[in-house]
């Protein structure tokens, strides 16, 4: 198994009672890409409970101003605010002014690794953010509208789309011009309007008042944390990896939540419980090249992940995370035998040799199915 395996490449694999079957460059810290994304929902069960539901808040003043105070909710999206105002608007007979805060999160915060394109990918984080801070759109017959039935197409989304002239595609909300408040704020205005109350006055930025704004609901998502998770996995979904990671480095150290207090109580994590030595993160989804973790490691999460396993990708008797960067292919998971244990391994390649982990995994899945340990 050792063809193809460069300097900067590490390959590992364990068998189901943890002794160690294969080993290649394993204490080498690498770059994890996408397989980071295993310590991060690590991290958040461990930290926040798989029963955990993120939440969103709403009060009201003397002056009938409705407040949205966002904590991160990955998931804050069209269905779940359709039906947050659904039981939201039989309460409120009307709307002056809708303030959105968002001072659970430091902002701006500035991902390692992302750029500013117009890939989802790429989409910032906040505290209140709707539909993953993107827009999926195409035109008909020259006017924009929205590619999926549950979305309204907003004010705002219209004015970004004829700055592109695209004719369909997704478009990435920033943090400029206050454009993610605006528009989560478009979002609960129309949908809180369809349910019968409408906004009677604007849509700003603003902290809640708290000498004269009483809560009067408190959202809990339909959402488990598992659920999340389970998303995050299915489609390697780097916004939420770092909305999880910010919400957990907020609830360690407190408020407002940021990328230093995430990476420290994530490297904390990483010690006292797993035992890792190796770990360097400057966020939780695997985009930047700054991250660092050995496949030792990494065994050292999937040990701890496997309670968990069923919520990745399968493939017949593999379940597994893959990561993609350019010039790096990583891949980690699970083989199960005939007699159903579970196997562990990791493929790390850095090493810029154009090898796709997936082909030193189908090695190690062979040598599972033809060997009788």
């Amino acid at each position: 198994m050792d063809a193809g395996i460069g300097p900067n490449d590490a390959v590992l694999l364990a068998g189901p009672d943890g002794d160690i079957i294969y080993s290649k460059h394993a204490d080498k810290p690498l770059t994890p890409a996408s397989t980071l994304k295993l310590l991060t929902a690590l991290f958040a069960f461990h930290h926040l409970g798989s029963d955990f539901r993120f939440q969103t808040e709403f009060f009201q003043d003397a002056d009938g101003n409705i407040y949205i105070k966002g904590y991160g909710d990955p998931l804050l999206i069209s269905e779940e605010i359709e039906w947050i105002c659904s039981v939201l608007g039989p309460k409120i007979e009307k709307i002056n002014n809708l303030f959105l805060d968002d001072l659970y999160f430091r902002q701006p915060i500035m991902i390692p690794g992302i750029k500013n394109s117009a890939e989802p990918y790429d989409a910032p984080n906040g505290a209140l953010c709707v539909n993953f801070n993107t827009v999926f759109f195409r035109t008909v017959d020259g006017i924009a509208q929205s590619a999926e039935k549950q979305t309204p197409i907003l004010p705002l989304a219209i004015a970004k789309i004829r700055k592109t002239r695209l004719k369909q595609g997704r478009i990435i909300l920033s943090h400029s011009r206050n454009e993610i408040l605006q528009y989560a704020g478009e979002m609960f205005q129309y949908f809180l309007k369809a349910h019968g109350t409408p906004v009677l006055g604007e849509i700003h930025p603003k902290g809640i008042d708290g000498r004269s704004a009483q809560k009067i609901f408190k959202h809990r998502s339909r959402h488990t944390l598992e659920r999340v998770v389970a998303k995050l996995l299915e489609f390697s979904n780097n916004f939420i990896a770092n909305q999880v990671l910010l919400t957990v480095g907020a609830e360690v150290h407190g408020p407002p939540a940021g990328l230093n207090k995430a990476a420290a109580a994530m490297h904390r994590y990483a010690a006292d419980v797993l035992n890792m030595t190796t770990l360097e993160i400057v966020e939780g989804s695997g985009i930047s090249r700054r991250n660092k973790i050995s496949a030792n490691d990494m065994l050292s999460v999937l040990k701890a992940f496997e309670p968990h396993h069923r919520l990745m990708r399968r493939n017949g008797n593999e379940w597994y995370k893959t990561g993609t960067l350019d010039g790096i292919s990583t891949r980690a998971g699970y083989i199960q035998d005939d007699d159903t244990r579970l196997y562990k391994y990791v493929v790390f390649l850095n090493s810029s040799s154009g090898t796709n982990a997936e082909l030193q995994v189908n090695h190690l899945i062979q040598w599972v199915i033809n060997s009788k340990p």
